[in-house]
């Protein structure tokens, strides 16, 4: 038995509106109709999660809504739909989905071109300038402990080594290893700090942050580049969409008479 998406049924059964007389039905509950558009539609939502269209997930969903309508049936007898509470979130539920299919028509009628996927990955990289940096770093309490480390350091022993004793859990069992990263990926005091050093150069002061008292090292620099248009296109896309529907949203609102 297929498990139905709750999210689904949820969004789907709650916009509909009673359906006409004539509509096909797939079944009937104490003489009230469930209309095959609705079981059509609840399919489809889980056809697109990749459920097979079967004999067994149509037999699913008629029971489903079988239930549910039992259920509703129950709730009116009890006055239930006619609360203020109830009747806001069944209101609030249908405008959800009329927003959403509003907003799937608009983006069906206007689809996002391969120019505006380019254009927004041409901003993207314009705003990338600079260095990106590998570094390493560890956090401990009192600058007189970060004091000790740089002594230590100077001494000869490995700056991996002393991490270990790092009060940051997320570096400290690598070495300190903070990846690559561009400046502003960190506060200012320790940005500041790590753009000056030179390649294999550690901080022979302590840097103090909202964090603690860092000991840096440089690993090594880059010139910072974007990633390849192609890896990125997805999620590109999915910013220009969204910036199309906010520029919707945004041109809706100020032309309506809102009083």
């Amino acid at each position: 038995m297929h498990t139905l998406s709750k999210l689904a049924l949820s969004l789907v059964a709650a916009s509909v509106i009673s359906a006409p007389a004539f509509a096909q039905s797939v079944a009937k509950v104490n003489g009230v109709s469930i209309s095959k558009s609705l079981a059509d539609a609840i399919v489809n939502e889980q056809k697109a999660k990749g459920a097979p269209d079967n004999a067994e997930l149509r037999a699913a969903v008629k029971e489903e809504l079988v239930r549910r309508e039992v259920l509703a049936q129950e709730a009116k007898k009890k006055g239930l739909d006619k609360k203020a509470d109830v009747a806001a979130q069944i209101d609030l539920a249908r405008q959800s989905v009329l927003i959403r299919a509003f907003l799937q028509d608009y983006m069906k009628s206007n689809p996002v071109t391969e120019a505006q996927i380019k254009q927004e990955y041409d901003s993207i990289k314009a705003q990338m300038s600079g260095n990106e940096y590998h570094a390493r770093h560890i956090l401990v309490e009192k600058e007189d402990d970060a004091k000790a480390i740089i002594a230590k350091l100077k001494k000869g022993e490995k700056f991996a080594d002393l991490a270990k004793d790092s009060k940051d859990p997320g570096s400290k069992d690598n070495g300190g290893d903070l990846g690559w990263a561009p400046p502003n990926a960190y506060v200012k005091p320790f940005a500041d700090a790590l753009v000056k050093l030179e390649k294999g150069k550690y901080t022979e002061a302590p840097v103090k942050s909202d964090f603690g008292w860092h000991v840096i090292l440089l690993e090594e620099s880059r010139p910072l580049t974007a990633p390849p248009y192609e890896q990125l296109k997805p999620q590109l896309a999915q910013r220009v969409e969204q910036k199309l529907v906010d520029k919707l949203i945004m041109d809706l609102r100020a032309k309506a008479k809102v009083e």
